[in-house]
């Protein structure tokens, strides 16, 4: 949560949903999902979870790329048809299947 609220701000959520076009309910989708990449730099660096305050930067900048990068704008319809299919926090070893899915999604609804 801390990490999140720090990283948000810097977030560029599109103005529709990649997937379909529509442009109300959007979510951003991180596919690497947050979670378990702070458990990984946690135990990685030899970090107590309840100290993340102090390690929030150096994290975010570490992980740049799956903050801001691999990402993507979803209507919450298509979020939560993503999270039904890899679950509600995805292996990190799922990113690009969940990449491959929402392009696939995306040619279904003829926004290529």
């Amino acid at each position: 949560k801390y990490i999140r609220d720090k990283a948000k701000n810097k977030y560029e959520k599109g103005t529709e949903c990649y997937i379909c076009g529509e442009t109300k309910k959007l979510d951003f989708h991180h596919f690497h999902t947050l979670s378990p990449l702070v458990h990984g730099y946690v135990k990685k660096n030899q970090l107590l979870p309840e100290n993340v305050l102090s390690f929030r930067e150096d994290f975010i900048e570490e992980h740049r790329a799956e903050l801001y990068d691999h990402t993507v704008t979803l209507c919450h319809g298509h979020h939560l048809k993503l999270h039904t299919v890899y679950g509600r926090n995805p292996p990190l070893g799922t990113a690009k299947k969940q990449e491959r899915w929402v392009e696939i999604q995306r040619e279904k609804h003829g926004m290529v």
